[in-house]
C-alpha cells in the first residue's frame, strides 16, 4: 500500500498530533515500524522505478539529466524498459496473482498506440486497474496547468502573435490600403494553425493524461474525480476477493495525496488541517478497508501488510489558503529536494501477525528497494543473476535474526546526478550523511523552490559543496548543523570511506537509454491511449463495474 507524496510527518504514529490515523498506526502497534525508511528518489517515476526493480532508478535509464524529471504525456515513448524484472514477474513466475490498482507512471507504449510495452500486464500484472498517469493539476476542473506550463504560455503567445498579424493583413489588404498576396495570407493562415495545434493538442492533458484503465482498455477519459476512491479500494478489494484461495501479491498505489487534491463527500471538512488533512485521513480510512479486507477473509496470518509513500511531501505547491501539499516533520527539504531528508525519508509499516513481532521499532536504514529482494525470497523465487540488485531482504532484520543493517552505504540521486551519500559504520551507530550538492531555494531564506514550483538537479540550479556538507543523523536528523573537521574526530574517515564506496558503486554502473530524454516525453498522437475514435476520445465508466482478471 503506497502513497503518493505522503509526508512522514503526516499520520500519528510517525509524530502528527493533528491528523487523525487510527488505522494506520495500529497497522504499525500490530507490526514493525522502520523509522529510517528512504526512497531511492525524491520524485515519482523515479522513486517507483527503483521500487518496482530493486535497482536504483538511472540503471533503469529513469534519471533525468535536465528539467524534465518525470513522464509528463501518457502518449510519449518513454518508461520501465521490458528489459527490467519485476518482483510481480517473478512473482508471478511462482504461481501468485499478481494486481496494481491505482497509479503506475511508468509509461505505456513504445511504437504504437496498443504495443503496450510499458505497461504494467507487461511487467508481471495480470491485472490492472487505474490511472496509467498520475493526478496532474489538469485532471481537476479549475487548477490550471502545471505540465511545461511556462513553454504553455510561450507558445500561446505565439499563436496570439501570429494570428494578430494575420488579422492585420487581411485587414489592411481588404481596406485597399496594401497590396497583399493571397499566397502569403495562406502561409499565415496556415502558421496559425500550424502554432495554435501545437499549443492545443498536446496541452489539452485532462484528455491525453487523466485517464483510466481496466488492464489495457480505456475505460473513463476524462478521468472523474468525484467516484475514484470508492471505484480503487473497491476493485482492490474485489482482487483479493477473487484470490483468496491462492497465493497473490496486490499493490494498492493511491492516487491521495498528490495534487490536485480531491476528496470523497464523507472526508470533505472533517480534520483540523484543511484539504490535505482531509485527504490523510481518507487515505486512513482507505487503508482501514483493506486491513478489514484481510481479516474479514481469514487471511492476517498468512499475508504481509506493507504500507509506505513513494517520496515525501511537496511542500512549495501552496496558494492565498496556504500549502496544498504534506508536512515531513522535523526533516529539512521535500519533494525533488534531492538528498535532503524530508523528500526520501518516508513512513516504512510490516504487519504480518504470528511471523513479525507486534509494536517492534527498527532505527536502521531501510530502503523502498528492499522490498523487492524480500518478497522475492519469502515466495521462494531467486533473484536474477545477470543484473546488481540495490536492495536487501527486511525479514532478518524485522524478524531480529540480525540487529544491523545491511546497508552500510547508501547513494541519493537528484536524477542522473548522485548528490548524496550515507554511511553506517559498523561499529558504531552513528549515520554519517554527506551532501556533494543541494539545490538553490527561491526566493531567498526560504525552505524550497518556490520560484520556479520544484527543484531542479541540474547546473545552475544547485550549489556544489566542497567539501560536502556533513551530517550525523543519529544526533542530528534534521541535517541542521553540518559537521567540521572540528566538531567530528572521524571527519577525514567519513570523507574518505564515502569517497571510496561511491567509487566502488559508480563501477557498477553500465549505460542505459534515456527514457526520460525530450525525444522520449514529448507527446506523440500515435501513442495516446484512447477510448473512441482518436483524436475524439471520450467515455464514463459504467457505474459498479467490476473487473475480473485478465
Amino acid at each position: 500500500m503506497m502513497v503518493d507524496d505522503l509526508g512522514i510527518g503526516d499520520i500519528g504514529c510517525f509524530g502528527n498530533d493533528t491528523i487523525r490515523t487510527p488505522n494506520i498506526d495500529k497497522l504499525a502497534l500490530d507490526g514493525v515500524k522502520l523509522t529510517q525508511h528512504i526512497a531511492a528518489a525524491p520524485l515519482c517515476t523515479p522513486s517507483r522505478a527503483a521500487f518496482m526493480t530493486g535497482r536504483y532508478a538511472l540503471r533503469s535509464g529513469l534519471g533525468a539529466i535536465g528539467r524534465v524529471q518525470v513522464i509528463l504525456f501518457l502518449g510519449a515513448s518513454g518508461g520501465l524498459p521490458t528489459s527490467e524484472t519485476t518482483f510481480a514477474k517473478l512473482l508471478q513466475k511462482e504461481g501468485y496473482a499478481t494486481g496494481i490498482v491505482g497509479k503506475w507512471h511508468l509509461g505505456v507504449n513504445c511504437e504504437s498506440r496498443n504495443d503496450h510495452c510499458h505497461h504494467p500486464n507487461n511487467h508481471g500484472f495480470d491485472y490492472f486497474y487505474g490511472l496509467p498517469f498520475t493526478l496532474f493539476n489538469d485532471c481537476k476542473p479549475g487548477e490550471g496547468s502545471d505540465v511545461l506550463a511556462d513553454i504553455q504560455q510561450k507558445l500561446w503567445n505565439f499563436t496570439l502573435v501570429v494570428g494578430l498579424a494575420l488579422l492585420t493583413v487581411v485587414c489592411v489588404h481588404a481596406a485597399g490600403l496594401l497590396e497583399v498576396s493571397g499566397k502569403m495570407i495562406v502561409l499565415l493562415a496556415l502558421l496559425w494553425f500550424l502554432a495554435f495545434g501545437v499549443w492545443y493538442v498536446p496541452f489539452q492533458l485532462h484528455t491525453w493524461n487523466c485517464i483510466l484503465m481496466r488492464n489495457q482498455e480505456v475505460v473513463e477519459q476524462p478521468i472523474v474525480l468525484e467516484t475514484l476512491t470508492e471505484r480503487l479500494i473497491r476493485e482492490a478489494e474485489q482482487f483479493v476477493e477473487r484470490n483468496q484461495h491462492k497465493p497473490f501479491m496486490l499493490f494498492l498505489s493511491l492516487a491521495h495525496v498528490h495534487t490536485p487534491l480531491f476528496i470523497s463527500n464523507d472526508f470533505a471538512g472533517k480534520s483540523r488541517n484543511g484539504l490535505y488533512g482531509d485527504n490523510v485521513e481518507e487515505v486512513d480510512w482507505m487503508i482501514g478497508r483493506m486491513v478489514n479486507a484481510i481479516e474479514r477473509l481469514n487471511l492476517s496470518d498468512r499475508t504481509l501488510m506493507y504500507f509506505t509513500s513513494d517520496h515525501g511531501g511537496f511542500i512549495e505547491d501552496s496558494d492565498a489558503r496556504g500549502q496544498k501539499g504534506g508536512w515531513n516533520g522535523i526533516y529539512r527539504g521535500g519533494k525533488a529536494m534531492g538528498g535532503w531528508e524530508g523528500g526520501i525519508r518516508v513512513p516504512g509499516i510490516f504487519r504480518w501477525p504470528g511471523r513479525l513481532a507486534a509494536g517492534r521499532v527498527i532505527d536502521e536504514p531501510t530502503s523502498l528497494m528492499d522490498l523487492y529482494p524480500t518478497l522475492v525470497n519469502l515466495a521462494g523465487a531467486e533473484l536474477p543473476k545477470d543484473r546488481i540488485f540495490d536492495g536487501h531482504d527486511l525479514m532478518p532484520l524485522m524478524e531480529g535474526r540480525t540487529e544491523r543493517s545491511e546497508h552500510e552505504f547508501m547513494f541519493h540521486y537528484c536524477g542522473m546526478y548522485l548528490n548524496a551519500a550515507r554511511w553506517h559504520p559498523p561499529d558504531s551507530n552513528a549515520v554519517f550523511k554527506v551532501h556533494f550538492f543541494t539545490p538553490n531555494f527561491s526566493p531567498p531564506g526560504a525552505i524550497g523552490c518556490y520560484d520556479i514550483g520544484i527543484c531542479m538537479c541540474h547546473k545552475g540550479f544547485v550549489t556544489y559543496h566542497n567539501p560536502p556538507l556533513m551530517f550525523d543523523l543519529a544526533v542530528d536528523p534534521s541535517e541542521s548543523t553540518p559537521l567540521t573537521a572540528e566538531t567530528e574526530l572521524r571527519y577525514a574517515e567519513v570523507l574518505q570511506r564515502i569517497h571510496e564506496a561511491v567509487e566502488e558503486h559508480r563501477r557498477t554502473l553500465q549505460p542505459a537509454p534515456n527514457q526520460l530524454s525530450w525525444e522520449n516525453v514529448l507527446w506523440r498522437p500515435w501513442l495516446q491511449p484512447c477510448c473512441g475514435t482518436f483524436p475524439f476520445c471520450s467515455c464514463v465508466e459504467a457505474t459498479g463495474s467490476a473487473g475480473t482478471a485478465a
